[in-house]
């Protein structure tokens, strides 16, 4: 998708640009804008870096953009940052930047620490999603169901729904009647299901080809 779509990320800098230009991070509150251009600048050439702040005290949240000046190099920086950066590529700007941060508060927050993770202390804005939120009225749980008209690639799954962190584990399931394809992902947290689903429904993967991503009941307390 990167390769496709990096055609056009010459002079032409528009909303789809930004999309694949733009990474999102989670970081120590004490880095200041210039820490993070030195720890972020062997990726490629970064056009500019923020931190976000909270709006009354003007604290660091722990969390920034970083934006280059090609896909290719965000993505570099995505596949080799450390993983306790979590990076993954940023909403737009004209999109709700409050919610996304929301979300990948939560899904980054609720999991068991791993590897050589940075302690981070958990903010009361960011504990739980609104009741009203449209997007988990229906039960969830930790497993999901994927299913596509194109038979899957175990290694290429995996590394899809591992962009979002907590994967316990990607099994695909082969029909021999038919050419579809169909897997369950898990997550160890439902946080993190949860914004797979958000972000992984309807994207096409390979291009042209859409995914179906649903929750499968997996014995737990949905309402937790």
């Amino acid at each position: 998708v990167f390769i496709a779509q990096s055609r056009a990320s010459g002079s032409h800098r528009d909303v789809e640009d930004e999309e694949l230009t733009r990474i999102f991070v989670m970081i120590p509150k004490s880095y200041t804008e210039e820490d993070l251009r030195e720890k972020f600048k062997m990726y490629g050439d970064i056009e500019y870096c923020s931190i976000i702040k909270n709006k009354t005290t003007g604290e660091s949240k722990g969390l920034g953009y970083v934006r280059y000046l090609k896909p290719s190099q965000a993505a570099r920086a995505i596949e080799e940052c450390d993983r306790s950066f979590r990076a993954i590529l940023a909403e737009p700007k004209n999109k709700s930047s409050e919610s996304f941060e929301h979300d990948y508060y939560v899904s980054n927050t609720r999991q068991e620490p791993r590897g050589n993770t940075l302690p981070f202390c958990m903010q009361p804005e960011f504990c739980s999603f609104e009741k009203n939120d449209s997007r988990i009225q229906e039960p969830v749980s930790k497993r999901l169901s994927v299913v596509s008209r194109l038979p899957f690639i175990q290694e290429q799954l995996f590394a899809l729904f591992d962009l979002v962190p907590g994967l316990e584990y990607c099994d695909i399931q082969r029909d021999p009647y038919t050419n579809s394809g169909y897997a369950v992902i898990q997550y160890s947290t439902a946080a993190s299901a949860i914004y797979a689903k958000y972000k992984l429904h309807g994207f096409e993967y390979p291009p042209g080809n859409r995914l179906t991503v649903i929750f499968l009941e997996d014995g737990s307390d949905s309402s937790e």
